[in-house]
């Protein structure tokens, strides 16, 4: 399972701009003349287009209302990302539309809503790992093993164990006793911080929702990248009064990373790195 060592060392790139949902890529002002002539434009452009409402609300509506419609409905965790392009737009002024028909996400306003589990999972964190996991392009399954650092009560731990891989799981308290019992998880009292890559031995993922500071758990990841010992990552930044956007920055500067800020982060950011 051991992979080749690996590297922290930032490379050149444009500054990251973590935080965003959405970016609207291609944004463009088209004067209009009247609600019907608003819609037509913007279905000349493309079919999908989500309004973004800001200022002139009712007029908006009304154009929005002639467009064809867009699904905002909750989605099934498992289900595919949109592929058809959908763009945002906005009523800038009663006569001028602000739009883009390229957009950084393929949900509205960057926004995944989920139908939830309220039964099995212990928290709502698992809602992270089921974002991320319609976000990137692949995710654990049979036959992968898992670390989960500072795992309790479980959440994450329940998702990834409900997708079949196996789990090692520490916190220096227990499992949620429903997660504990669920088949092919392991879980270890003790700190995410003190586990040593070069003890654990290599890991096909690793993640971390742990409540620390960024700079910390940079520290710890680059000593698995470094060694070697893993190659998938996906963790949470949990910033506190201020955000650290040095530190982002240095985890958006490792190569193959992707920054991600996602709809139920708070002061947070998502990080993963995937083994392409």
């Amino acid at each position: 399972m051991k992979s080749g060592g690996g590297s922290c060392s930032p490379r050149a790139r444009p500054a990251p701009q973590p935080g965003l949902k959405n970016t609207w890529e291609t944004p463009v002002f088209l004067p209009i003349e009247s609600i019907g002539d608003g819609a037509r434009k913007l279905t000349a452009i493309q079919r999908n287009w989500h309004l973004h409402s800001e200022e002139n609300h009712r007029r908006a509506s009304l154009i929005q209302e002639k467009l064809p419609h867009v699904s905002e409905k909750p989605r099934h965790f498992g289900e595919a990302a949109p592929t058809a392009p959908l763009g945002s737009w906005t009523l800038w002024e009663p006569n001028l539309i602000l739009a883009s028909a390229r957009c950084s996400s393929p949900f509205p306003d960057g926004v995944v809503q989920f139908h939830e589990n309220k039964i099995d999972p212990p928290s709502r964190a698992y809602l992270k790992l089921w974002e991320s996991f319609t976000l990137l392009p692949k995710r654990p399954g049979p036959g992968d093993l898992c670390l989960d650092l500072g795992s309790a009560p479980g959440g994450w731990t329940w998702v990834l164990a409900s997708l079949g891989a196996q789990v090692f799981s520490i916190d220096k308290a227990p499992l949620a006793p429903q997660v504990d019992h669920m088949p092919g998880v392991s879980h270890c009292i003790g700190s995410g911080f003190a586990l040593d890559p070069r003890h654990a031995g290599a890991v096909d993922w690793l993640f971390s929702d742990m409540i620390c500071y960024p700079d910390k758990l940079y520290e710890v990841i680059c000593r698995w990248i470094e060694l070697g010992s893993c190659r998938n990552f996906v963790c949470t930044l949990k910033f506190q009064a201020e955000t650290d956007h040095a530190t982002a920055a240095k985890f958006a500067a490792i190569p193959g990373s992707r920054l991600m800020h996602l709809s139920c982060n708070k002061h947070e950011l998502t990080w993963a790195k995937l083994e392409q």
